[in-house]
């Protein structure tokens, strides 16, 4: 694994991390509706059920590369080509989160786990890393370590997002309101996310 391929992974994180989806809208509906304290344990459930997903989804990649080098070639390049197909939607995304606020007292405990289902268990979380990783692995290099420096780079990307987005929705409601910037963070995000699909291709053709 490479510097370059690790620092293409880490900005194709975060930005996907960013990107408006379950988890986020669950952060900021208990955020907008208990404020900061919702903070640390939303995060943690967060990391947890990304880490789960992450690793179903690492252990499923190992097996493939072990069975076909060729066919997981191929599904670096389709993941290549999702990240550029994400990044497109995501530019053309509305400017708002539309998430409701929770008014209901649950304890921290409650949050974390409520966090760490939503995210772990969302279908699309496992399909989503089966199709994201490929791009940034190296079949040379040893799995092992590659899956445990992606894991602990996204895992920690995740937590610091689902962290900074609980502390902006309780203190900033009027930005996580505002089509406008929430519409800048989407455009901004999407055309970070189309270069980091290109640089996974330039990355894959060097190699072959």
């Amino acid at each position: 694994m490479t510097f370059e391929a690790w620092l293409a992974f880490t900005a194709a994180s975060a930005v996907l991390l960013i990107m408006p989806g379950p988890t986020v809208l669950l952060v900021v509906s208990y955020a907008l509706g208990q404020g900061w304290r919702t903070a640390l344990p939303m995060a943690l459930g967060v990391a947890l059920g990304d880490f789960t997903a992450m690793t179903l989804s690492m252990l499923g990649l190992g097996a493939l590369l072990a069975t076909s080098a060729t066919l997981f070639t191929v599904l670096k390049w389709i993941g290549a080509a999702y990240l550029v197909w994400l990044g497109i939607k995501l530019w053309r995304a509305g400017g708002t989160l539309n998430a409701a606020p929770r008014t209901d007292r649950v304890s921290g405990a409650r949050m974390l786990g409520h966090a760490w289902l939503v995210t772990a268990l969302n279908p699309k979380s496992i399909t989503f890393f089966v199709a994201f990783l490929p791009a940034f692995l190296d079949p040379a290099a040893d799995f092992l370590t590659q899956m445990t420096v992606f894991e602990a780079t996204f895992l920690a990307l995740a937590f610091a997002n689902a962290f900074s987005y609980a502390l902006v929705a309780s203190k900033a409601r009027r930005f996580v309101a505002s089509p406008r910037a929430i519409g800048i963070v989407n455009k901004t995000g999407g055309t970070l996310l189309v270069g980091a699909g290109v640089a996974t291709v330039a990355l894959a053709g060097s190699r072959t």
